[in-house]
């Protein structure tokens, strides 16, 4: 089958790092701002839109995270963040992803930790009935996030281990907010807590110092990395092909530790100066357990397709190696065992062998 943009759209993707107060949609945050006095940069779609992006695209990670000071300022109580779930869900299903871990962090909104977490379950187990029904199923799960800049990483933690015991949903602990100047080494206590109660963890490690990060990470427990894009500076790369790799990037090669990338955040945040210079489809044809994902859907304007069709651009992305990204996010989701072979086997290998032909 030709590869198009309605042909990606329509084939089973699986998004593993999205970040909930990312991805509104921007009538939901005209309508709810409204709903609560709170003003905009613009109350016009298009206009509220292109300011988001220009703030993601600024290459300054705090003035892009700064943009999140309007989404939240609308999800500070349980009606507005089953909205913004639910709806979350539904773009997800209209863009043929199967199953997704969508991330948000308690300390960020103004209700108990438990009271989000019901009202995001909430809205999520609602679009996935629905999407059910229509014959389109979904299935998603929640990463709690603790915030570096804060103080309640060990609190946040407990919690966590408190509630997936009663919400199956909530499958892992993350560590999130701006990474430089505060690697995971500050909240030890927190990780320490989530290895010995065997929980899943990944950590966000995308901004400099680069290695760092992304092996401090590895050293308190993360089974998997968000983002790790700058991975690419502990190997050699000729002709986008790697050649060689230094002591972590083998190390992450040989463990199939996955990384969870997000190519538009990256250059948006500086990483790399465009998409055609991401590492994603080399990293991938030399065996890295990398998946594509759009950290903030509402930032940098993307949907999992979007992201799959650009690297299909600019990187001849095949439908073979489309599959390959699915089933490494797949298989390194935190959903249960027979789950991610319920959809491996029965979901995604049939769709993509049929596409294939």
């Amino acid at each position: 089958m030709e590869i198009t943009a309605e042909a990606v759209r329509r084939a089973p993707k699986a998004l593993l790092h999205d970040h909930l107060d990312g991805g509104l949609r921007v009538a939901t945050v005209i309508e709810l701002a409204d709903a609560i006095g709170w003003t905009l940069p613009s109350n016009d779609a298009a206009e509220l839109q292109r300011w988001f992006t220009a703030g993601a695209a600024s290459l300054d990670l705090l003035a892009y995270l700064a943009t999140f000071d309007h989404t939240l300022a609308v999800m500070q109580c349980a009606e507005h963040i089953e909205r913004v779930a639910r709806e979350a869900v539904e773009d997800l299903v209209a863009d043929g992803v199967v199953y997704a871990e969508i991330r948000y962090a308690p300390e960020l909104h103004g209700i108990a930790p438990h009271a989000s977490v019901e009202a995001i379950c909430a809205g999520i187990r609602a679009a996935e009935a629905a999407a059910s029904t229509a014959g389109t199923p979904i299935v998603v799960n929640v990463i709690v996030c603790a915030m570096r800049t804060e103080q309640r990483s060990l609190e946040i933690a407990q919690f966590v281990e408190q509630i997936r015991r009663r919400e199956p949903k909530v499958v892992a602990f993350d560590l999130a907010g701006a990474e430089t100047g505060g690697p995971p080494s500050p909240p030890a206590e927190a990780l320490s807590s989530a290895r010995q109660h065997h929980m899943n963890i990944t950590i966000h490690a995308s901004e400099p110092p680069d290695l760092e990060l992304i092996s401090d990470a590895l050293q308190h427990g993360a089974h998997r990395i968000g983002h790790g894009v700058r991975l690419q500076s502990d190997m050699t790369m000729v002709d986008d092909t790697v050649t060689s790799c230094g002591p972590l990037a083998r190390y992450v090669l040989d463990r199939r530790v996955h990384l969870e990338m997000a190519p538009t955040c990256h250059v948006h945040v500086g990483a790399v100066p465009n998409l055609e210079s991401h590492p994603i489809a080399a990293m991938l044809r030399a065996g890295f357990n990398v998946g594509v994902n759009t950290d903030n859907r509402l930032m940098s304007d993307v949907m999992p397709s979007s992201e799959l069709w650009n690297l299909h651009r600019t990187h001849g992305l095949t439908w073979s190696e489309m599959e390959v990204l699915t089933i490494n996010a797949v298989e390194s989701s935190f959903a249960p065992l027979e789950e991610r072979r319920r959809i491996v086997d029965s979901v995604v290998r049939p769709a993509y062998e049929a596409m294939v032909g």
